[in-house]
């Protein structure tokens, strides 16, 4: 079924018939995988274009690295990082632009730069005002779950409930449409590869929340775990293979690097998925 999802600037993006997928444009020097590749605007102009002509529908602006022992950055770094960016992906793309951050001030400079998604790795918990901007604005918000800095639940769903739950209250308090809301669950965010394989397993439980799904896996450590890859860069074809698992599964968005293999992969997903809906019509 398929179901509008509502963003800023009076744009909006079909989910469920088709997988989507949102390319990954880090604009800092210490990214897991492609840092320092793009922090000038014009290389960050030719990747976002190179995902774009591979099918990208969505480009997702970071300004500090979310890997783990990543170092912050301020407020004021990230900004100047990802606006400009921003700016120039509106004048150049008709695209959808999102921001991925977690502080309220980058979000709202953000979206004024024209960014149309709000992205939160702490799912509105780390900076709760984030859910104010997100509604003042209209912008589409993907509420992230997170095992970082907390104690969790035993069984990998159950944690996905408590933290989510708490999370679309802070949406519910600041009054934004569920028509805006997209959850993601995390994959490899506080998490060791059991769990993220469970994560995997388990997926179709949480469409019981009622939202589209976004899921990252893009070249993480529990796909070079599995595959036994240890170069992040090298983890793609694997990370091809998590997509199609998860979009046969109930996922939706697929955040990813190599947009040209997943776009690949998903069509496959994507042709199976259509042949179970013809056969439950007969």
């Amino acid at each position: 079924m398929t179901k509008l999802w509502q963003l800023a600037h009076g744009r909006s993006l079909p989910l469920g018939d088709k997988a989507v997928i949102m390319g990954i444009l880090n604009v800092t020097p210490d990214s897991f995988s492609d840092g320092g590749q793009y922090v000038e605007c014009d290389k960050a102009m030719a990747a976002a274009e190179k995902m774009l002509e591979e099918g990208a529908l969505i480009i997702d602006v970071g300004g500090e690295s979310t890997r783990p022992g990543g170092a912050p950055v301020d407020e004021a770094t990230e900004i100047a990082r990802v606006v400009p960016v921003i700016e120039a992906l509106g004048k150049r793309f008709d695209c959808i632009i999102s921001i991925d951050t977690y502080r309220a001030a980058t979000a709202r400079a953000a979206v004024e730069a024209g960014a149309h998604i709000v992205n939160d790795v702490w799912g509105l918990q780390r900076e709760p005002a984030i859910a104010d901007i997100a509604r003042q604005s209209g912008a589409g918000l993907v509420i992230m779950h997170t095992s970082r800095e907390r104690m969790v639940e035993p069984d990998v769903i159950d944690d996905q409930f408590v933290f989510l739950n708490r999370s679309l209250k802070i949406a519910a308090q600041a009054e934004i449409d569920p028509a805006r809301i997209v959850l993601d669950p995390g994959f490899g965010f506080g998490k060791e590869t059991a769990d993220d394989v469970a994560l995997m397993a388990r997926l179709g439980e949480l469409q019981q929340f009622g939202y589209p799904i976004l899921v990252g896996t893009s070249r993480k450590r529990f796909v070079g775990a599995i595959t036994g890859v240890n170069e992040p860069l090298n983890r793609d074809i694997g990370t091809a293979a998590t997509s199609v698992a998860l979009r046969l599964a109930g996922a939706d968005i697929f955040r990813v690097h190599n947009v040209a293999y997943n776009r690949e992969a998903l069509a496959v997903a994507d042709a199976i998925l259509q042949a179970r809906r013809v056969d439950n019509r007969k």
